[in-house]
Formats: C-alpha cells, sequence, structure tokens
C-alpha cells in the first residue's frame, strides 16, 4: 500500500472501519513510512480531542418529545366517510406492529455489530504484533517492570502478573488502541504459542462471564470484571486458552468465574 491509498483509508482506519487485511496493510505502511505515520498520529489526536471536548452534545429529551409530536400531527389522517374508518384502522394496526418488529430487530442487530467490530479490532491487534515485529514496547517477565511502565501513558494501571508457574509466563507489554482509546496490551507465551491480553476500564459495565469465539482461526475470549474489560487472542486451543483466562480472572478480583 503506497502513501496515496494510505491517506485515502487512514480514517477508516482510526475508527476501526476497516477488514482486517486492509488494517495490516497500512499498519505495515506506517512502520516505514514517517509522513504517514505522522498524518496518523495527527488524527489519532484529533479524535481523542473532539471526544474529550464539549462538541459533542446529546439532543435533550424535549427534542424527542417535539419530534414524536410533530410526527403524530403530519401523520393524522383527514376524517373519512365512516364506510373506511376501520378498514383505515387495520391498516394503521398492521403497520404499527411493523414498526414495532422492526425496532425490535433493529435492537438486536446493533449491539452484535457493535461486539463484531470490537472482535475484529483486537484480531486485527493481535495479528499486527505478530507481524510487524511490535509483540512488546517492554519485555520482561518481572510484572514489578512491566506494570510501572504503563505509569503516565494510560489514564488506568492495569493488573500485572506473572503465571509462568502455571505455564504462562509473562513476556512483556505494549501500549495498543481500541475501542476508540489506548488499552493495555499484556503478553504472554504458552510454549511456542503468543497471548495477548488487552484489558481497559469499563467503569459503567456490570460483570460478565467470558464468552469465547473463534475468528479467522484465533480463539478469542472477553469479559468484564470489577469495572475492567479483558479480551484473550491467541492461536492456543481453546481449553488452554480458557485455563489462561481463569488465573488472570483469579488474580483479578473475587468476581472470578470457576
Amino acid at each position: 500500500m503506497n502513501c496515496q491509498e494510505t491517506q485515502r483509508w487512514l480514517p477508516g482506519y482510526v475508527d476501526g472501519e476497516l477488514d482486517l487485511v486492509e488494517a495490516i496493510e497500512i499498519e505495515q505502511h506506517l512502520q516505514t513510512c514517517a509522513r504517514c505515520s505522522q498524518a496518523y498520529k495527527n488524527q489519532q489526536s484529533l479524535r481523542a480531542a473532539i471526544r474529550g471536548s464539549a462538541l459533542y452534545a446529546t439532543a435533550p429529551a424535549t427534542l424527542q418529545k417535539r419530534i414524536h409530536a410533530s410526527v403524530r400531527e403530519a401523520s393524522t389522517p383527514t376524517p373519512a366517510p365512516r364506510v373506511w374508518r376501520w378498514p383505515w384502522l387495520g391498516v394503521a394496526a398492521a403497520l404499527a406492529c411493523v414498526a414495532i418488529l422492526a425496532w425490535g430487530l433493529g435492537r438486536a442487530w446493533v449491539a452484535p455489530a457493535a461486539d463484531d467490530r470490537l472482535a475484529a479490532e483486537v484480531l486485527a491487534g493481535h495479528v499486527r504484533s505478530l507481524m510487524a515485529d511490535h509483540l512488546a514496547d517492554v519485555s520482561s517477565s518481572d510484572r514489578h517492570t512491566v506494570k510501572p511502565w504503563f505509569n503516565g501513558k494510560l489514564d488506568f494501571s492495569p493488573t500485572v502478573e506473572d503465571l509462568a508457574s502455571q505455564g504462562f509466563p509473562l513476556v512483556g507489554g505494549r501500549l495498543d488502541y481500541l475501542d476508540g482509546r489506548p488499552v493495555a496490551a499484556l503478553v504472554y507465551q504458552r510454549q511456542r504459542h503468543i497471548i495477548n491480553l488487552f484489558t481497559w476500564p469499563a467503569p459503567q459495565a456490570t460483570d460478565a462471564a467470558a464468552q469465547a469465539e473463534v475468528r479467522q482461526g484465533y480463539n478469542q475470549i472477553h469479559w468484564t470484571q470489577a469495572g475492567m474489560t479483558y479480551w484473550a487472542v491467541s492461536d492456543l486451543k481453546v481449553d488452554e486458552l480458557q485455563a489462561f483466562v481463569q488465573l488472570v480472572q483469579h488474580q483479578s478480583g473475587p468476581t472470578a468465574v470457576p
């Protein structure tokens, strides 16, 4: 991918809208092109500034009420002869049922779409770390070295544990960018298999049990615990990755799933 193509697709890459292949191509180009890399940093800074400023405003509840009132007023039918009244009510009832069904289906589709997009981002982050020779910003098996490294780089302090005695030694850690924010990526190893454990705060989310899925041959497990979101991804067998997740849950707090 050349500079012109990278500049054209860069906004979609920043927003996490590209597929895995395009994201990897852009990541590889950014590793070798200072001009495009600076453009990427500028867009990240602009995105962070907008998200943290007062430019974003939520529509007030009164606006929603006025819109609903206007729709009802515009849709009020002109009085018709008595012979047409009952058939019209039947059509209106049918349309109302269709609208309710569409609204329910829309709610069912929106959340899975967001989860699917995040799962794709997580997988892309894992694959990039393996392909771009950027597995760790701080390489160490000592949690007292890895954990302090994140100080000043994130607005939270990730839980870091060395699980070498259980067969999952700590390799190091790095910064990554997921779900529109910087996150901690902790790197573990199981024999020759790499595990990326992504974590960031989710203060408004309730604890959620671990959920596993397979995506492009990689196993992914994600859960929420003690106000934090966790995503573990690896090419390990799912039972081994689940064993790793249980160890992390046990170290992270009392809400671990047995």
